[in-house]
């Protein structure tokens, strides 16, 4: 399977009046955060939270911003998130994709929502009894 993106729109739920940006992301389930340019962190005024040490697919070893909070859209969906402050691209990982109830379709080569839900976002909240 090739690169999978997808157009994302990213906003600053704190402030209404900042213009959301709309963005290609590359869709990665084998990461698990949002990671963003610091330009889009400086356009949507977020706040860094927290720094993060961070591991990149060549073993290095990275302190960064995390920023937030973030709302993430796509389609119908949508959810809040923070934000790694990484790259020179959008990189939308496992936790906001689980979140908003989406998936990674092969056969599409492409981000689509679930279609066993698809009208709302579908999330287990209960716990498995052993």
């Amino acid at each position: 399977m090739g690169l999978i993106s997808a157009e994302i729109e990213l906003s600053n739920p704190r402030d209404k009046n900042i213009k959301s940006i709309t963005s290609k992301s590359l869709v990665d389930t084998g990461a698990l955060h949002l990671c963003i340019p610091e330009h889009i962190a400086i356009q949507l005024e977020l706040e860094e939270l927290y720094k993060r040490e961070v591991t990149t697919a060549d073993g290095k070893k990275h302190l960064v911003p995390y920023m937030g909070p973030l709302s993430i859209k796509f389609e119908n969906r949508g959810c809040f998130t923070g934000a790694l402050v990484l790259g020179d691209e959008v990189l939308l990982g496992a936790v906001p994709m689980e979140d908003m109830d989406l998936l990674v379709s092969p056969a599409k080569q492409s981000l689509i929502v679930n279609p066993e839900s698809p009208n709302i976002a579908m999330s287990i909240a209960k716990g498995i009894k052993i």
